[in-house]
């Protein structure tokens, strides 16, 4: 079993990787603020175009958020692992300027999926999107 200082390692390694791949993430303004086995926390500053036609944040914005956030959190045990379920609710309008930060975790594993939720709060800690997703651990090891 591998120690916390190693498992903090790889998951950082694994998650750089991932990041620097990830051209929708870094389009998007996405920034990865925090990782660690089974979490990572994201942020991301709402631009002007980010609306939809009601002139409010368009919700693929912050399920982008949670979902890039869910998918960090979930590839830190070293293994590739692919969503394959997930839903949200906005309980909350986002607005333009408003930065977004999404804090993904695990809740429950068995051996091969996991069960991961991810708020999203504005720069109020106003929770504005509540993010479940199911991930699915392949056999096949991160590079």
């Amino acid at each position: 079993m591998s120690s916390a200082p190693d498992a903090q390692a790889l998951a950082e390694r694994i998650v750089a990787a991932m990041v620097e791949r990830d051209a929708f993430s870094r389009w998007l303004g996405i920034e990865v603020l925090e990782v660690a086995p089974r979490r990572s926390t994201c942020r991301l500053t709402v631009r002007d175009d980010m609306v939809n036609g009601f002139g409010v944040t368009h919700g693929g914005i912050a399920f982008s958020l949670a979902d890039s956030a869910f998918a960090f959190a979930c590839n830190t045990n070293g293994n590739v692992t692919v969503s394959i379920e997930n839903a949200i609710t906005y309980p909350a309008p986002i607005q333009v300027n408003d930065v977004l930060t999404a804090v993904a975790r695990e809740d429950a594993a068995s051996r091969r999926l996991g069960y991961y939720s991810a708020v999203v709060a504005n720069q109020r800690g106003e929770v504005v999107a509540l993010f479940r997703g199911t991930a699915f651990r392949t056999e096949r090891e991160h590079a």
